[in-house]
């Protein structure tokens, strides 16, 4: 019993005290909120994904109570490298804007185990607000992308006129031809949010089939 009491287990195990502990947890975790809220209010995706989103929360926890724990003990930091060294995470980022939350998320977790709370929750507010103000500033709406199916390019013409008088921009972005019709993508901005001109296409004579989906990229001129 006096060998356990003086073990360095022991003594590595209150090298932090409790006190620090909760806040150090506590600091990372709000953080972590209003990481997320900043995600939520600027997710421009088709499917929000709300354990994307709590993930973030975890992981400023996670590697704030890490370095909480590698602050206390220098071989424990050896190993809790090599240990990490072997991760690797399979999920695949779709946005370059989620790869930022990420990075910003651990490293609030980093920053807040160290005990420099001030400097994570100055850091975390001036990113949030340069990513609000630069995500919401864009003027222009999404596009959309238009896949029509005709017989021949004489309707093509007919097609391309009536997109082009209901939208506020019309680009072809594909166009596959064989001998029992064709089908053109053409990427379109609505006026408006007007999309009953899809059900005008119907009616051209030799159109068969018409569809527009939300499309979720980048309009560049």
């Amino acid at each position: 019993m006096i060998d356990f009491l003086n073990s360095n287990f022991l003594t590595n195990a209150t090298a932090v005290s409790g006190f620090d502990i909760v806040i150090g947890i506590m600091s990372a975790f709000l953080v972590g909120l209003f990481i997320f809220i900043v995600y939520k209010k600027t997710f421009l995706g088709v499917m929000f994904s709300a354990n994307f989103g709590l993930s973030l929360i975890g992981m400023a926890m996670i590697t704030s109570g890490v370095i909480l724990a590698v602050s206390s003990n220098v071989v424990l930091s050896l190993g809790m490298v090599g240990a990490l060294s072997i991760v690797r995470f399979r999920t695949v980022v779709k946005d370059p804007l989620d790869l930022v939350f990420l990075f910003w998320a651990i490293t609030s977790g980093i920053v807040v185990g160290a005990g420099m709370i001030p400097l994570a929750v100055v850091t975390s507010l001036l990113l949030g607000i340069v990513i609000i103000i630069f995500v919401n500033k864009k003027s222009r709406q999404n596009p959309y992308m238009l896949v029509v199916n005709c017989e021949n390019s004489d309707i093509e013409d007919s097609v391309m006129n009536l997109i082009e008088s209901y939208t506020g921009a019309a680009k072809i972005k594909g166009k596959t031809v064989s001998k029992v019709g064709m089908e053109l993508t053409v990427e379109v901005l609505l006026k408006d949010g007007y999309s009953k001109f899809v059900n005008d296409l119907i009616n051209i004579s030799g159109v068969t089939n018409a569809v527009m989906v939300s499309y979720n990229g980048q309009y560049m001129d």
